[in-house]
């Protein structure tokens, strides 16, 4: 069974004690917390190959990159050639995204042993710096793999429509704003999640599912 994070409970009581609205999505979604994917290379390389396409052809073009690197490390995927990562279902772009994340975590550029020693937006900062990685996948790596709980994605659509859902009568954006991810959806989305400090993960974990029942892991 995968471990709860040490902080869930304490962070469950305080959101839904200072928002009532929270508390009832609390106990709508019942049991279940976050769970960490463990391995910081696999993590990311899966992002990489996920960005734009549909979760069932991710999940297609992973199997078959992990097939054809046998283990998915940053050693194997610096050795495999292109041409076998493009049949895979790569596209260019993205095989040189994988190429060069794989080339950062064999030189240490990208450590993930000093990580969680680091502050969110450090981390963040670090990992933009890889080609194919941008903020929103930065933060899905922070909640996802190391479990920090305070972060916030307002580039999330999934995030700006659950809270325009929710808090429809208190600021919240417009769903068709939320749509859009425009900046008035954002700062709104923003200016609501103050209330929700120190545990914005897990508040965000939570309006996700109040979208969809499944638990979201990325």
């Amino acid at each position: 069974m995968a471990t709860k994070p040490d902080f869930w409970e304490d962070a469950r009581r305080a959101l839904g004690r200072h928002d009532p609205v929270m508390r009832t999505i609390i106990r709508r979604c019942g049991p279940g917390h976050l769970v960490s994917r463990s391995d910081p290379f696999q993590t990311l390389a899966r992002s990489i190959v996920g960005q734009q396409i549909s979760v069932k052809a991710a999940q297609a073009v992973w199997e078959r990159v992990a097939a054809a690197s046998r283990t998915v490390t940053p050693e194997r995927i610096g050795r495999i050639r292109v041409t076998t990562l493009r049949g895979c279902g790569l596209s260019e772009r993205k095989t040189e995204y994988l190429k060069d994340l794989a080339s950062r975590f064999r030189s240490g550029e990208v450590d993930p042993a000093h990580w969680r020693s680091l502050g969110d937006e450090e981390v963040i900062a670090e990992l933009v710096k890889v080609r194919g990685i941008g903020r929103w996948t930065a933060e899905m790596f922070l909640i996802f793999n190391l479990l920090r709980p305070d972060v916030f994605p307002v580039d999330d659509i999934g995030l700006l429509r659950a809270i325009a859902l929710n808090y429809a009568g208190e600021g919240a954006p417009q769903d068709q704003e939320a749509a859009s991810g425009n900046r008035h959806a954002k700062a709104a989305a923003a200016a609501i999640g103050e209330r929700w400090r120190p545990w914005r993960s897990v508040a965000t974990w939570y309006l996700w599912r109040s979208l969809d029942p499944l638990p979201v892991d990325y």
